[in-house]
């Protein structure tokens, strides 16, 4: 059996990272990840959640049923995109975009805890970008709460009680793991996450109990290469 192609839409190089150490850990046999968004030959687009806006503006304006549908992403089995939970609490305006009539609104941000209203609320706006294609059996919305700091987190130092309060409902734990002390702390930079990237691997079943949202893109992952 050939490897696994599977496509990612993420905000950036960092979640690219810990994504691909969680397919790791969640898939039993070699696969291959590609990004598609951020991507280096589309500077247009840009990075982060206005980078996968954009990315998703483009597959609605070619008509496309559903994104295994589309002709230019024919070689792919599955599809992943990624959205931090947090875009809840954004505004068109952060991006100086006028928001279209058919997008989702805005901030959607539920109260917390849980995470899973808010997750519910930002997936049917990422949804709306799509063109209200909803996802089929070969599509994984990736929506960690709130951010892949939290998956990061409870993978590297997933006994450090005060680090992870609250983790699935602060939206500062990029900062908070920045300012550990300096023998443990992690900058959001490529090069260190891919430090951490085979631990959070390894540690992936207690990242699942810690955060229920990596618990829910485990799930998902699998049935949908089951049913691929």
């Amino acid at each position: 059996m050939s490897e696994l192609r599977i496509a990612l839409v993420a905000e950036g190089l960092t979640d690219f990272i810990v994504i691909e150490a969680a397919l790791k850990a969640i898939l039993p046999e070699p696969f291959i990840l590609t990004l598609l968004q951020p991507e280096a030959t589309r500077p247009d687009l840009g990075g982060g959640w206005g980078g996968v806006l954009k990315w998703c503006r483009e597959f609605q304006s070619r008509g496309a049923a559903t994104l295994e549908s589309d002709p230019t992403l024919a070689r792919f089995d599955l599809f992943i995109i990624h959205l931090d939970a947090d875009v809840a609490g954004k505004s068109y305006a952060d991006l100086a975009v006028t928001a279209r009539a058919d997008w989702g609104h805005l901030p959607c941000q539920r109260e917390c805890p849980p995470p899973d209203n808010t997750v519910e609320a930002l997936r049917a706006v990422l949804c709306s970008w799509l063109g209200n294609v909803q996802p089929t059996h070969t599509t994984v919305l990736c929506m960690p709460a709130q951010s892949t700091e939290a998956w990061l987190a409870a993978g590297v130092y997933p006994e450090n009680v005060t680090l992870l309060a609250d983790v699935e409902c602060t939206a500062t734990m990029e900062s908070r793991l920045g300012s550990l002390p300096k023998r443990t702390r992690i900058k959001k930079s490529g090069r260190e996450y891919r430090t951490h990237a085979r631990t959070l691997e390894g540690n992936w079943a207690s990242v699942r109990q810690i955060c229920s949202q990596a618990d829910v893109f485990h799930c998902s992952v699998l049935d949908a290469v089951q049913r691929t």
